[in-house]
């Protein structure tokens, strides 16, 4: 899953949702001096991304690329499910989604530790442009997509890749509707910090 989606499954705690947001720029053992909810949101995170890369219908999902599409297909699938889960979410929170998005900015502006570089470089651009809440916006998606293609190492068809998700839209949409209910109930009672 992508940041949205991780920001939403952490729950309502500031630290959790801290955490959440951590986990794709924390790596190895989470540091026990980090606050508890904080390590919290970061196991809650691996554990999330650990559920989603193994669920059976995100791995048939994932299959359906074309090359070269399919190298980058779990990028391109927890990125179109972002975008699926700004457009309708008022499904999945109470609270809108330009309330949750500046909630969670002002969260990782404000945070109660120092932040990674790379996490303090990636909330002024969320800030900029309207991260998450933009997650909506289908341009906003083909621009994500050709930024993340521009910070890995290799040359990679990202930026290119927003006529393979319109062309797998209709499958992406239908796993998503069965898939989401799933994760948030496995998110609601995954195991908690060892």
């Amino acid at each position: 899953m992508n940041h949205l989606a991780h920001a939403l499954l952490s729950g309502a705690e500031r630290d959790m949702i801290l955490g959440g947001m951590m986990g794709d720029f924390v790596h190895g053992r989470i540091d026990p001096a980090l606050p508890l909810d904080v390590r919290r949101g970061l196991a809650l995170h691996r554990a999330i991304d650990s559920y989603t890369d193994s669920h059976a219908l995100v791995a048939a999902l994932r299959a359906r690329f074309d090359p070269p599409f399919r190298r980058y297909a779990g990028i391109l699938v927890d990125i179109g499910f972002d975008h699926l889960l700004a457009r309708d979410f008022a499904r999945w929170s109470d609270v809108p989604l330009p309330a949750f998005s500046t909630h969670v900015v002002d969260v990782l502006s404000n945070p109660p530790i120092a932040l990674p570089e790379r996490m303090q470089a990636f909330v002024g651009y969320m800030r900029v442009h309207d991260l998450p809440a933009a997650y909506a916006d289908r341009a906003m998606i083909a621009r994500v997509l050709a930024g993340v293609g521009s910070r890995l190492r290799r040359a990679n068809p990202l930026a290119e890749a927003m006529p393979e998700l319109d062309r797998l839209a209709a499958e992406l949409a239908e796993a998503f509707a069965e898939f989401f209910p799933q994760l948030v109930a496995f998110a609601q009672t995954a195991p908690d910090i060892p």
